[in-house]
């Protein structure tokens, strides 16, 4: 066994490679409402994970490289996974709301096809690119199937004490329902980024804002940056990051057509636009036309399925400004940016559209991927993007 599984759990599950509905055949399903909520026994919890990154692992004959890149706040291993050894990063990271499974099951399907398959056109992608996933970065937060990490202010302040005299950070819950934040409480992790990646927490930036950047304090943000710096400073540059995550329940707008999934290469105002002057010092790496190719390349490899659910598909809401995001900062950053999200939480959808939701997930990842190693992906006509139809929450708008 490599050296580096001897620090996954010794009790992992062990776990059959789950099979995922070809395009043609995958069974949409009913369409569950908001607050529904179903079994989600069939995604990937934290032992399966573990089990599923060893098979690939060894199946792949060294194709596939497994290592712990952090710790979450109560010590879980996050896992991270490359494949390829081209100078173009893809970094793609998962679950950074733990009840957002989909994009785990897509990303070890997409690993093990990656690691497993002598095609010319893998072989290209393996020549090209350097491919690396985190398939679960909120494992705390997943093992409650909630959004939250889990973790206490006091815990904050006995890691950074010069944070001791302020108010929480805005993105702590603490409030009663029904993940019970007020007995165990945690941060949304996914505001706890800051395009400065040597950013050491300040009084004076608590509590923050929505709209503001983030700290680094909880350490699976840190995680995901510490990765992110490593890779820049061993290839210059992380070309591509996408961030897999799962909304509500939207339209394609000016129609009753449920949007399958939702996607976006706009995080912050542009800093080179009226409005952006405050990203002054990253307007050099900002680019806006690289995260639009991507996103269109994903676009395309759906569309090219003709009419069906898997092509019903929005951008999501284009008037965010959140640079305390893990999009919004490494955009700054100069990364290419793309945001994956699905309708529905896992809890909403549970099996009814795990299959066509994986595979939507997968083919447009696949379109990306594609797209990056044979360069295609810079031929795409950026403008295009904003002929994607936007979302609607009010159907028929």
């Amino acid at each position: 066994m490599n050296k580096v599984w001897k620090i996954l759990s010794s009790t992992a599950l062990a776990a059959s490679l789950l099979a995922v509905p070809t395009m043609g055949s995958a069974d949409p399903g009913p369409s569950p409402q908001q607050g529904e909520n179903l079994s989600i026994k069939g995604f990937i919890d934290y032992e399966e994970l573990g089990k599923r990154l060893e098979q690939i692992q060894h199946t792949s004959q060294g194709k596939v490289t497994v290592e712990t890149a952090g710790y979450t706040n109560q010590g879980r291993g996050i896992y991270k996974a490359s494949v390829g050894h081209g100078d173009k990063v893809v970094l793609v990271q998962s679950e950074i709301h733990g009840n957002e499974k989909t994009g785990t099951v897509a990303l070890l399907n997409i690993l093990q096809n990656l690691g497993s398959s002598n095609s010319p056109e893998v072989k290209r992608v393996l020549d090209e690119l350097t491919i690396v996933v985190i398939p679960m970065l909120n494992v705390d937060g997943s093992e409650l199937s909630r959004r939250a990490n889990e973790m206490e202010w006091a815990e904050v302040v006995a890691a950074f004490p010069q944070l001791a005299e302020v108010s929480p950070a805005w993105n702590y819950y603490s409030y009663p329902g029904i993940w019970n934040y007020d007995q165990n409480p945690g941060f949304d992790v996914n505001r706890d980024f800051n395009p400065d990646l040597d950013y050491v927490p300040q009084a004076e930036d608590f509590p923050g804002a929505s709209n503001a950047y983030g700290w680094y304090i909880t350490p699976e943000a840190q995680t995901v940056r510490d990765v992110y710096k490593d890779l820049k400073a061993e290839f210059g540059n992380v070309d591509v990051f996408v961030d897999l995550h799962h909304q509500g329940f939207p339209y394609i707008e000016g129609t009753d057509d449920r949007v399958t999934m939702s996607i976006s290469g706009k995080f912050v105002t542009d800093p080179n636009s009226p409005g952006g002057e405050k990203y002054d010092a990253y307007a050099d790496n900002y680019d806006y036309n690289f995260s639009r190719q991507l996103n269109l390349a994903l676009y395309d490899a759906l569309q090219a399925k003709g009419e069906s659910g898997f092509t019903d598909i929005s951008l999501y809401d284009q008037n965010i400004d959140l640079p305390g995001t893990a999009l919004g900062s490494f955009a700054l950053n100069g990364s290419g940016t793309v945001l994956f999200e699905v309708s529905g939480q896992t809890q909403n959808f549970g099996q009814k559209k795990k299959g066509q939701l994986v595979k939507t997930v997968e083919t447009g990842l696949m379109g990306i991927i594609n797209g990056v190693a044979d360069g295609s992906v810079n031929e795409l006509d950026p403008e295009r993007y904003e002929d994607i139809p936007l979302s609607s929450r009010t159907p028929g708008f």
